[in-house]
């Protein structure tokens, strides 16, 4: 479908979908073993919730669905194709989608199916092969490709383009036996953004940019790989170049940021954890204001049109919620180690972690009264006395009051070098 100038648009953003083909496991002890170990993505259910979000997406029928990389578990040849066929319908109901790679989607030797007590390596995909395969979801319609990654420029709109930047680094992989976690952003590279700007100036063109790693850091506690490496002399460009808007994803949490020059960074949460967000943008090329709100899936209302009868999918906010919660007890309690409290004390600590982590990764630990009841549990008070520095600021850096907003935000795009 064709878009004119002029036309108000919705758009759609997801991340870090991390999508594990069915074929790819037997519901057995070690697809269990693995989620266990894992960081929360629920992996069980990965399918059907896909399956639901491109239903909701089909019914909404949004202008572009934008994919901000880690389409996959590890990359999984099978996981990319059977997702892309997911895709292919979305487009066949009149919306656009636009993908990019992530950290682990590419040449990635994690890539794992699991049948019984056991893993097995299975295929992974090349760079040329991720073009193949979701040829038809950006890289078709781009009318600019870079040469130096996949990144590339597309319009979803006469007045309204999407700079899609592949900030992974992939190259190194299969010789390290494990997947590059960080991302940036080369010269070459940004030379053509700078190209791209170009373009977008002439036409009267506003550039929304996406990338699958952070333009600035989401937490006051470093953490590395995460945000680009070279994070301040892209800033620096995106100044430059007047492009105020990224969206970006792989940490997982739900959180916008604010450079001190006026540049949004609009980190979506992970669609494959608690509470399996996306992003709706609004768009109105009269005032050139992009409104952006985080929500959720509605597995539930998938599961009950097709008459499920699996008990977890039909009542999935409350089962998704709890598999979640206790996770991140277990993680925060193993976390504790060999520290000098008592098991009560580790208990109490660990359940109040947990009820952080519920609202952190919604983006809404930020303000409301149940933050005000986290700081003022017997549990915070003795995370803040505990014999960790790290732990202690990390629990201390997700109650954080901040602003923008976590999950809303209205923002007018600057135009390219003009």
């Amino acid at each position: 479908m064709k878009l004119q100038a002029g036309q108000p648009l919705t758009l759609y953003v997801a991340t870090d979908i991390h999508y594990l083909s069915p074929r790819l496991h037997d519901d057995g002890e070690a697809f269990h073993t693995y989620i266990q170990a894992g960081d929360g993505k629920q992996l069980s259910y990965i399918d059907p919730m896909s399956e639901a979000f491109a239903e909701e997406v089909k019914e909404k029928n949004p202008a572009a669905l934008i994919l901000s990389g880690d389409l996959t578990n590890n990359g999984e040849k099978a996981s990319h194709e059977d997702l892309a066929a997911k895709l292919k319908k979305i487009e066949a109901a009149g919306t656009q989608v636009y993908v990019i790679p992530g950290n682990h989607d590419l040449s990635n030797p994690w890539a794992r199916r699991f049948k019984g007590n056991s893993q097995y390596k299975t295929e992974a995909i090349t760079p040329e092969q991720f073009v193949e395969i979701y040829e038809a979801f950006g890289y078709h319609e781009a009318i600019s490709r870079d040469t130096s990654t996949l990144s590339y420029l597309a319009k979803v709109s006469p007045d309204l383009w999407l700079l899609m930047l592949d900030t992974s680094q992939y190259d190194l992989n299969e010789f390290a036996g494990f997947p590059q976690t960080d991302g940036e952003i080369p010269s070459a590279t940004q030379e053509w953004i700078k190209e791209c700007t170009r373009l977008a100036a002439e036409d009267g063109a506003r550039i929304v940019t996406v990338m699958h790693h952070n333009l600035v850091d989401h937490s006051t506690v470093p953490i590395k790989g995460f945000t680009l490496n070279n994070s301040k002399e892209i800033n620096h460009l995106f100044e430059k170049l007047r492009l105020n808007l990224v969206l970006s994803g792989h940490i997982h949490i739900q959180d916008i940021r604010q450079t001190n020059h006026g540049l949004y960074d609009i980190a979506t949460s992970a669609f494959s954890v608690y509470p399996h967000q996306y992003g709706v943008l609004q768009y109105d090329p009269t005032g050139r204001t992009i409104e952006y709100e985080s929500t959720q899936v509605d597995v539930e209302a998938w599961a009950r049109k097709r008459q499920v009868s699996d008990g977890n999918l039909t009542g999935f906010a409350e089962y998704s919620r709890k598999f979640f919660a206790e996770h991140s007890y277990n993680k925060a309690y193993a976390s504790l180690g060999e520290l000098p409290l008592s098991e009560a004390d580790k208990t109490l600590m660990a359940r109040t972690m947990s009820d952080i982590n519920l609202l952190y990764f919604a983006g809404r630990a930020a303000s409301g009264p149940e933050r005000e009841r986290l700081l003022a549990s017997q549990g915070y008070r003795l995370w803040e006395k505990a014999d960790s520095t790290f732990l202690q600021g990390y629990v201390q850096s997700m109650l954080e009051p901040k602003s923008p907003h976590n999950t809303k935000l209205q923002m007018t795009l600057q135009g390219g070098l003009e």
